[in-house]
């Protein structure tokens, strides 16, 4: 192998090294930014019953999702579960709380947020 192609190589690997060594940064530095949403594929009875649980008994703060309340609007099942679950999953993700709601949801790294509709972001 000739030098230029070798250095090029290098430089190739070095770039995705450090690319790597970035994104762990971020999540391991608490920049990583994930939010828990409802799985589209869920019906909505499964849906309504993790939703239930997560306001009646998780401790989810579930008033956004109140008539003339900013994340009422739209008014649809998966995305009141979604601000439902992302208000859970934020307040106890580091006590050992999770996204899961048997299978009702999903993690993303895209802000589920829209118009006035806040969606928490706790680090």
């Amino acid at each position: 192998m000739n030098s230029p192609m070798l250095k090029v190589l290098i430089a190739l690997l070095l770039l995705a090294v450090s690319f790597q060594a970035h994104v762990l940064l971020e999540k391991f530095s608490g920049q990583f930014e994930e939010w828990c949403i409802a799985d589209e594929q869920t019906p909505d009875e499964e849906l309504q019953r993790a939703m239930d649980w997560a306001c009646e008994n998780g401790g989810a703060d579930c008033s956004m999702i109140k008539v003339n309340q900013p994340c009422y609007l739209p008014n649809t099942l998966k995305k009141h579960a979604s601000y439902v679950f992302n208000s859970y999953y934020q307040r106890f993700k580091h006590k050992g709380g999770s996204c899961y709601f048997n299978s009702a949801a999903i993690t993303t790294d895209l802000d589920p947020s829209h118009g006035s509709c806040k969606y928490e972001l706790l680090p």
